[in-house]
């Protein structure tokens, strides 16, 4: 029995349709942007491994200091003890996060670092006096998580329906655009008094389908939006570690958040992590002699000490010159790829396409929309047999490779891109 057949027997995969989808390829090891399975076929990573992978597979540097922090100290409980890997990576990341956050609580993925900064948020105007301060702000085609606090201030839709009596109500309005102002504007208005914070994707919204928003009209909300005296939370977990560009994408705004979330690329996509900074304001409404005014939130392996170090290892990659250059690199390619090639084809398949630091996005014009198609399936289908991995998200294609991905190797992936038309003729 092959490793795809024992899997069967025993897997459930995220979100996958189990009755629709063919065996999962069995991967022994990687590479770099590479992905090799059992028969040593080789796949290019176009998407990161889901958007958490840096560096490339099996990086050296990082495996190394795991492997040295394994053998020292691999967990503790983070409440009456603490450790270097956690103090040294709260102190790098305080003096690089945009605006002038304090503290740094752990947590363990993109969603719980959600949660706790929602919780955060809320909280903190029950313990300033201002307890009818409890409703989130969040931006229609948000997607935040998969835990019910980060569902709630998420899209509705097929992520979301069949937990919809769970989710509490959000506010929710329009990414800014210039005819759009006044809208969202009276919508903040008519709850005035009631709103505890504003959670955003800044500048990139992934799942919900790599839309792009202009920062100019972001400054002019955030403006207005601080005027209301409302928290604000950048869900960095994607766009963090220079996935469109700069370090950070909040860094292209005016106005700092309040709280920070970040995950995914923080231990360059090689353990699970979630971080959430805060202000040096929301972090003393939380001091106090009176215990209930207590943050109680944890979570078994807060701050473990190998993911903690593993993020290190990311950030001393990340920090280069050479990784620099490379994330510089790989945005000039989509560029050029877009302008003299993907926007020429003439047909009319690609649609909308834009570009934010290394990921470059695009739109299937197919007749069928939406995250549920068989589009999705079918170029992911047809990637796998040219060696590349892509994941659509319905008809919305993107790609998002690690930083260290060889120009010959993006040009493959590019060259794929352009012989989709004919792909989905044969598919069909």
């Amino acid at each position: 029995m092959n490793l795809s057949e024992r899997d069967a027997k025993v897997i459930w995969h995220p979100y996958t349709q189990h009755q629709l989808v063919a065996p999962p390829i069995p991967i022994v090891r990687g590479e770099a942007a590479l992905l090799f399975d059992e028969q040593g076929n080789s796949y290019i990573d176009a998407v990161s491994s889901w958007w958490v992978n840096l560096h490339g597979h099996a990086n050296s540097y990082i495996a190394e200091k795991i492997y040295r922090q394994a053998l020292r100290l691999e967990q503790v409980i983070f409440t009456n003890f603490t450790h270097e890997p956690a103090v040294e990576l709260a102190e790098r990341l305080l003096q690089i996060l945009p605006g002038n956050p304090a503290k740094i609580f752990y947590s363990d993925n993109g969603s719980t670092a959600v949660e706790v900064a929602l919780k955060m948020a809320v909280q903190y105007w029950q313990n300033t006096g201002r307890p009818e301060r409890k409703k989130i702000l969040a931006f229609e085609n948000a997607y935040h998580g998969d835990t019910v606090g980060a569902m709630s201030v998420s899209s509705r839709g097929v992520f979301t329906s069949a937990f919809k009596e769970l989710m509490f109500d959000a506010v929710f309005i329009e990414t800014p655009r210039e005819k759009n102002k006044e809208k969202i504007r009276s919508v903040i208005k008519a709850h005035e008094g009631q709103i505890a914070a504003f959670i955003y994707e800044p500048l990139l919204q992934a799942a919900g389908g790599m839309r792009i928003y202009e920062a100019a009209h972001m400054n002019d909300l955030l403006e207005f939006i601080r005027d209301q005296k409302i928290l604000c939370i950048a869900d960095e977990v994607l766009t963090g570690f220079g996935r469109t560009g700069t370090l950070f994408a909040s860094a292209e705004f005016r106005y700092a958040a309040d709280i920070i979330c970040l995950s995914k690329g923080l231990t360059g996509g090689t353990m699970a992590l979630g971080v959430t900074a805060c202000s040096p304001s929301l972090f003393n409404a939380f001091l106090s002699i009176d215990r209930s005014k207590t943050f109680f939130h944890g979570h078994s392996f807060t701050a473990n000490p190998l993911a903690c170090t593993a993020a290190l290892a990311s950030l001393d990659l990340l920090l280069e010159k050479q990784c620099q250059e490379n994330i510089k690199s790989i945005q000039h390619q989509h560029e050029a790829f877009s302008k003299n090639e993907l926007s020429k084809t003439g047909n009319g398949l690609f649609q909308h396409i834009r570009i934010s630091g290394t990921v470059l996005a695009f739109e299937i014009s197919s007749g069928e929309t939406g995250y549920v198609n068989e589009i999705s399936a079918t170029i992911t289908r047809l990637a796998l047999r040219q060696g590349i991995y892509l994941r659509p998200l319905g008809n919305t294609v993107y790609i998002m490779p690690p930083y260290c991905i060889r120009p010959d190797q993006l040009r493959k992936v590019y060259d794929f891109i352009l012989s989709i038309p004919s792909g989905l003729k044969l598919e069909a």
